[in-house]
């Protein structure tokens, strides 16, 4: 087993976790416990738990969410590259119903994650310009000069509302900026006065 994609799993793991823990201002208390080469368990404060467990060449990684009554909530299986990145994965509910299938994007030049393509298991989308299948969200990352990962920028795909529909107008932009004159070389009214004069 290559040590690299060891870390890489249990990094992934951890973010993956990390990710749905944050509960407003206090993170759950959690601690990870090692049940074989190919098994870790994360034990939540809550009496949760997530399961992670590895295929011996290390190409499938299953991640199970159970509740504190030992119920599956949620169940995503992994594809994973030599590398030991996640090329694609499924999301399974406490059902076992297939809700999203996800695909992941790296860069060429170093293999940093810049992409996560996130599309509906149940219905398929397509773009009705070229009639290919299109996500319900897309998350991308940017790195910084030492190699960082940004935070998540997430573009929501879901069919809803226009923004028009929701807010009474087509864009969020100012048509005209209402402070103008304000503004060094706006326009001013040589007439006004200062106001209560």
């Amino acid at each position: 087993m290559k040590t690299l994609a060891t870390c890489k799993i249990l990094a992934l793991a951890a973010a993956l976790v990390a990710s749905g823990l944050a509960q407003g201002n206090q993170q759950a208390k959690e601690h990870m416990e090692v049940e074989g080469p190919n098994v870790r368990v994360l034990r939540h404060e809550d009496g949760s738990q997530t399961r992670f467990t590895r295929t011996p060449d290390n190409r499938t990684l299953t991640k199970k969410k159970t509740n504190a009554n030992g119920v599956l909530t949620m169940l995503t299986i992994y594809r994973m590259d030599e590398l030991g990145n996640p090329k694609s994965c499924n999301i399974f509910d406490g059902r076992n119903t297939r809700l999203f299938k996800v695909s992941y994007g790296y860069r060429k030049s170093d293999g940093q994650l810049v992409e996560e393509r996130m599309f509906d298991a149940r219905t398929v989308r397509r773009d009705p310009n070229t009639g290919q299948e299109m996500p319900v969200q897309r998350i991308c990352y940017v790195y910084d000069a030492q190699g960082n990962r940004s935070a998540p920028i997430v573009y929501n795909l879901l069919p809803g509302k226009t923004f028009e529909e929701v807010f009474g107008v087509k864009s969020s932009a100012l048509e005209t900026n209402p402070f103008k004159e304000d503004v060094p070389g706006g326009t001013t009214n040589p007439n006004a006065r200062p106001v209560g004069r």
